[in-house]
């Protein structure tokens, strides 16, 4: 009558090797959603600086631009004028943004 016992003997370490699964599984889980936060943050960052630099750089110029995505934490990867438009691309971590804005011109007639 003693087959229960040793039945229970062969499988305590079945519970180990289960929660130990568990629990890795759990670590790549958090790992994930920390990285999709962290894209998500870089993501919006980038969009807040591209917007930023664009509407800089069309009121005030390009060092105006620079310094509008340095503020943003952004680097700019590109900056032109496409007509009456700035257009800015930036980076930010991973993720990369591009806006555009309108040049304004001034009273007084002077373009910016």
């Amino acid at each position: 009558m003693n087959l229960g016992i040793a039945h229970y003997s062969r499988e305590r370490g079945q519970a180990t090797f289960g929660a130990l699964l568990w629990l890795g599984v759990a670590g790549l889980c958090i790992v994930g959603v920390l990285r999709v936060g962290a894209v998500a943050h870089d993501s919006a960052m980038a969009r807040t600086a591209a917007d930023a630099a664009a509407l800089a750089g069309a009121a005030d110029g390009s060092p105006a631009a620079i310094e509008a995505a340095r503020r943003n934490d952004a680097e700019i990867i590109e900056l032109r004028r496409d007509g009456w438009f700035v257009i800015a691309v930036v980076r930010v971590g991973d993720a990369t943004a591009q806006a555009r804005a309108e040049r304004v011109v001034r009273r007084g007639g002077l373009e910016v």
